[in-house]
């Protein structure tokens, strides 16, 4: 993680950045994936192509709107106790995966749960742990 006011890197639980005093996720000038400086009012990182979520804060800094970070715990636990039905992943917003969860779960009459339930938890502890593939929501907002 990079800090989005200076580009220094950061510790993935730091609260503050140790370089120039920032809340973690605070600031515009640079992408928090790849902490390269980023062009004012971008949408997503030239570099990378992360989303930036430039969009408007409250004034403690949080996002508010439509692109409000989803929490990491809630997205493993619904994927740990109800990944059988793609919980998590209709929280997160990838709809494909959550429909096909729920189609092999509904369409068996629960006979083949038992393989979306193993998906859903192997899915929930990888939220959980911060698997380099589960960082993300859908629209690239980063997990808190």
């Amino acid at each position: 993680m990079f800090c989005k006011n200076c580009g220094a890197q950061m510790n993935g639980n730091a609260a503050f950045c140790v370089t120039c005093g920032a809340a973690a996720g605070q600031g515009t000038g640079y992408c928090g994936n790849c902490g390269n400086a980023t062009a004012p009012g971008a949408a997503v990182c030239l570099n990378c192509g992360a989303a930036l979520a430039n969009g408007p804060t409250a004034p403690n800094g949080a996002f508010v709107g439509t692109d409000a970070p989803k929490s990491k715990t809630a997205a493993g636990v619904l994927g740990i106790l109800l990944g059988a039905f793609g919980a998590h992943n209709f929280y997160l917003g990838y709809t494909g995966k959550a429909v096909a969860q729920l189609l092999i779960t509904v369409l068996s009459c629960f006979t083949l749960s038992v393989v979306s339930e193993i998906w859903g938890l192997v899915e929930g502890i990888m939220i959980l742990t911060g698997s380099a593939n589960f960082t993300t929501d859908a629209k690239g907002v980063p997990l808190q």
